[in-house]
């Protein structure tokens, strides 16, 4: 115990680290993209030509010709710092019109900083943002580089503030379901160590990958959830053993045994889940993988030896007086009930429930990709408001520039016959040459439509097959064309990361349980209960179903990023709750024979487990649902619907009845498996099904 808790003051004290180490911005973008391609080309000598920052001044009463709003405006423009500001235009400096607005109420500022580096150039802004305050005037910023800071702050209050949330409500819940303060103090207790680990695991990971603003929030959090998971198996286990009259170190040496297996095969799914992040290349996911892999193993350590010395520390008080209900006949309860009422109509009850998870899921068919913009922050943030204000009473939006480079670029005029033809296509509302180096040259494109539509997926299309001059190489970059990488990146990878999750979790599960039917079934389940996750995610964020009680903006499209990260998470969770489930039957198995008492035994010696360690669950990633960056509220949702889901209608209805339908074949393998289980399979410890030793009733 002392090891833990230097280890949790130790890991916590260095992890904090992490905040300052982050990679800067969230890390979407494909390395190996066109778009990306672009960017390191703009980084170079030919240089960017970008609005950065948008500063938007506003005045109820006062017009931009009254000499009350101009002279604070040029005051303000005139005392910022230059050193970092490649460029600075404004309605004084450019007179055009195009920087005020129809009401004549409000105007502009666009800034261009000096870095390719998103994080530099937030850090560049941070220094200079005050210098743009006037007096009298409502002034709000606008552009990628704001929106990036924007969504950075927001991301470390929204952790703050759901921490502070979930843990009261995870201790109120741990006493209910334990109702002891002392067992009810051990998953939390396991948790807070797996979660100020995880942010050692994290700034253990910057040292060999960049690591996305985001992951801070998902990794924590997670660590947290599985850690509670897992403890709460383990002391319920240990109070079913002490219940029985077992002295108290042969009750931690059998829990450790059952459950403690139970744990480790069920933690290797979960981070096998997540691991499949890493063959998406963008650092958001890349670093989801890393990180998120690191911390279910953690999380699966600090269960495995940190809680067996917490039980034997507290002993006989983790039993409740009432102790004799742990070890109640599995007849007189409510789940057994339920299994067996179930397993009388089992082919009506799978087809059933089949049938309404995939209706369920049928509206995902109709989905609209997107990536993470200012349409990720809450609608009173200063981004979303500038674009909101630019559409309805501006000409156009200065920060809806896209970029395309030339290289081996022949001369000027064969440059402006290109921009000519780039400008002619549908969604374009202006193209030129805005600079040339060497060989190199650079067209910048202002667009009107909204970037995350599928008009302008189709513009970006139409773009890149415009005919370049003779001898030139181009790439397009900015949102648009950034979004159409990403999307097709995430897309054509997804496959190979479900197949990849799926082939390996087969084989954890076959080295768990010598079947072959059991971990296709699993397989199969887990994708129907995320089937109607994404069907409700499609529903509420991409048609708004619930968007005002939920307090989003929909923008018609959902993340692309989502049914990733959901995937990874939501199937790994839902494996923990099969193997919890599994193993106990497989135990009740051994010891009688019986397909179907073993099926209602383990369903009622797991279901309260399962439930609570879901509820728990739910309660960690609302975290996420009540966060103010739409992005993490549609992962939270959907975590929440995926693991309500499954752990009801599939755990307790489906997984039942499919288990009567196998019978004796859920435990079957052809015999060269069978013969490579015998000889490799990590069967249940000797204190679990050794004849004459264990109660059949538990």
């Amino acid at each position: 115990m002392i090891g833990a808790l230097i280890f949790a003051i130790g890991a916590g004290g260095w992890g904090t680290g992490v905040l300052g180490a982050l990679g800067g911005g969230a890390g979407f973008d494909d390395p190996g993209s066109e778009s990306v391609h672009a960017d390191k080309v703009l980084a170079g000598p030919l240089g960017r030509y970008a609005n950065d920052v948008v500063v938007l001044y506003e005045s109820d009463t006062l017009t931009v010709d009254d000499p009350r709003f101009a002279e604070p405006v040029q005051r303000a423009i005139a005392s910022v710092p230059r050193d970092d500001v490649v460029r600075l235009e404004s309605f004084w400096s450019t007179h055009s019109q195009s920087f005020v607005s129809k009401d004549r109420h409000a105007t502009y500022v666009t800034v261009q900083l000096g870095s390719s580096v998103d994080q530099e150039r937030v850090q560049m802004l941070r220094a200079i943002q005050d210098k743009f305050k006037a007096d009298g005037l409502t002034v709000r910023f606008g552009g990628i580089t704001s929106m990036t800071d924007q969504v950075n702050r927001q991301t470390m209050r929204d952790l703050l503030f759901a921490e502070a949330l979930s843990i009261p409500i995870l201790l109120i819940l741990l006493v209910v379901i334990f109702r002891s303060l002392p067992a009810a103090s051990l998953p939390l207790l396991v948790g807070i160590v797996a979660a100020l680990g995880s942010l050692a695991v994290l700034r253990l990971v910057t040292f060999f990958t960049d690591i996305s603003t985001f992951a801070i929030q998902v990794v924590t959090i997670l660590g947290l959830g599985l850690a509670i998971d897992y403890a709460l198996l383990m002391v319920t286990r240990f109070r079913e053993e002490m219940s029985q009259g077992r002295p108290l170190d042969e009750a931690i040496r059998r829990t450790t045994a059952a459950a403690g297996r139970t744990i480790m095969f069920s933690g290797l799914v979960v981070a096998i889940s997540l691991a499949g992040l890493t063959l998406f290349p963008s650092r958001f996911l890349l670093s989801m993988g890393f990180a998120g892999a690191g911390v279910t193993l953690l999380a699966v350590l600090a269960s495995l030896t940190v809680l067996p010395a917490l039980l034997r520390l507290g002993g006989r008080r983790l039993v409740p007086r009432r102790g004799r209900a742990l070890s109640a006949p599995p007849e007189q309860g409510r789940w057994y009930r339920v299994a067996h009422a179930v397993m009388r109509r089992p082919l009506v009850t799978t087809i059933g429930i089949v049938v309404l998870l995939v209706g369920l899921g049928l509206p995902f068919a109709g989905v609209n990709w997107a990536r993470p913009g200012d349409w990720v922050l809450p609608a009173s943030a200063d981004a979303r408001v500038v674009t909101g204000e630019m559409a309805a009473r501006f000409d156009g939006d200065p920060g809806k520039l896209m970029t395309m480079v030339v290289e081996s670029a022949p001369d000027r005029a064969a440059l402006d016959a290109y921009a000519t033809r780039l400008g002619a296509v549908p969604g374009v509302a202006d193209a030129r040459v805005t600079g040339t180096q060497g060989t190199e040259g650079r067209v910048t494109l202002a667009y009107s439509g909204d970037p995350m539509s599928r008009e302008s997926r189709r513009m970006v299309e139409d773009l890149r097959a415009v005919t370049p001059p003779p001898g030139a190489k181009t790439s397009l970059t900015g949102m648009p064309a950034s979004r159409v990488d990403i999307v097709d990146m995430v897309t054509s990878r997804m496959v190979w990361m479900a197949l990849f999750v799926a082939v390996v979790s087969f084989v954890v599960l076959f080295m768990a349980f010598g079947s072959v039917l059991l971990p296709l079934k699993s397989v199969l389940f887990n994708l129907l209960s995320l089937s109607a996750s994404f069907g409700a995610i499609k529903l509420i964020f991409q048609d708004g179903w619930l968007s005002g009680a939920l307090g989003f903006v929909p923008i018609g499209a959902v993340d692309v990023n989502f049914p990733v990260l959901i995937v990874a998470i939501a199937f790994g969770l839902a494996m923990d709750y099969e193997v919890f489930l599994l193993s106990r039957i497989r135990e009740q198995w051994m010891l009688t024979g019986d397909p179907v008492e073993s099926v209602a035994v383990g369903l009622q010696r797991t279901a309260k487990i399962i439930t609570s360690a879901a509820l728990l669950v739910v309660v960690v990633v609302g975290g996420f649902a009540v966060s103010g960056i739409a992005f993490m509220k549609m992962a939270g949702i959907g975590l929440v619907i995926a693991v309500v889901v499954d752990a009801t209608i599939v755990r307790s209805l489906l997984v039942p009845a499919t288990m009567r339908l196998l019978g004796r074949y859920a435990w079957w393998a052809p015999r060269p498996l069978a013969r490579l289980w015998d000889r490799f399979g990590v069967r249940e410890g000797e204190s679990v099904v050794e004849a004459g030793q264990v109660d059949a009733k538990v």
